[in-house]
């Protein structure tokens, strides 16, 4: 059951307490968790698809739920908040938040990452492009886990004692939703690490292995198209029957409203 009223700065959109901070004001809160070094802090995604998925995902929507910051990531979800009278005004996407942090971790100097998630190679090129663009910024390790649907134990064993070993200031997570959310839910009382955040394709758009959509399209609000075009098979539930779906619930809330 969600609290009578959300957060100052989050609403609700389906039940899950989104942000409605723009991009700079999340980074600002999330760099006051890295300098303050108590652990466990989280950040994650909020688009339609996985807000449709959270519904009826029993595990996924708990860790939404307690996650300390839920951003816009979705056009869909900009759009369901103006519908619904709510106060978000803008697409705060997962590699932007990679991105602006790490600068102003850059800035600041002396502070370190880990990268948890997605392929060997996939981690060796951002390993490659983290030393050029941050070179004050130091990547005390990485980690591709087995892909699985579930973690073994050993698996899980193994992942928390190469981060907790490492001791980053930052832990980015990048094994798609809603595994990476889950994981981190069920961990985050165990990780020693300041902040956490599930950044899932991000992982892909830094490194190269996939290509992120134009700012032509992201300032249509169509960032997904492209995506869509390039991999109907994998991206076709996401967009053909999460995003309807989303769509009626929140059409439906507006009527009761």
């Amino acid at each position: 059951m969600e609290p009578t009223a959300p957060a100052l700065d989050t609403e609700y959109i389906m039940g899950i307490p989104v942000s409605h901070l723009a991009r700079d004001a999340c980074l600002e809160k999330i760099m006051r968790w890295i300098h303050d070094g108590r652990s466990g802090h989280t950040l994650v995604c909020a688009n339609p698809h996985s807000l449709e998925v959270a519904r009826r995902d029993r595990l996924f929507r708990e860790a939404l739920m307690t996650a300390d910051l839920v951003i816009p990531d979705g056009v869909g979800v900009v759009l369901a908040s103006r519908v619904l009278g709510g106060r978000i005004r803008e697409r705060v996407a997962g590699t932007e938040i990679l991105l602006g942090l790490n600068q102003a971790l850059n800035r600041e100097g002396g502070r370190s990452v880990f990268f948890l998630g997605s392929t060997e190679e996939t981690l060796a090129k951002i390993q490659q492009r983290f030393i050029v663009d941050f070179p004050k910024v130091r990547v005390t390790g990485t980690y591709s886990p087995s892909f699985r649907t579930e973690f073994r134990e050993e698996d899980n064993k193994g992942m928390l004692e190469a981060v907790n070993e490492a001791r980053p200031d930052v832990l980015w997570v990048g094994m798609t939703a809603p595994k990476q959310e889950k994981w981190i839910y069920q961990n985050r009382d165990t990780l020693r690490v300041p902040f956490i955040g599930a950044i899932g394709a991000a992982f892909d758009f830094y490194a190269g292995t996939k290509k992120r959509s134009s700012v032509f399209w992201q300032r249509l609000g169509l960032e997904w198209l492209p995506r869509f075009l390039r991999e109907p098979k994998r991206l076709w539930e996401r967009n053909l029957k999460s995003s309807p779906l989303f769509l009626y619930w929140i059409i439906r809330e507006r009527m009761r409203k």
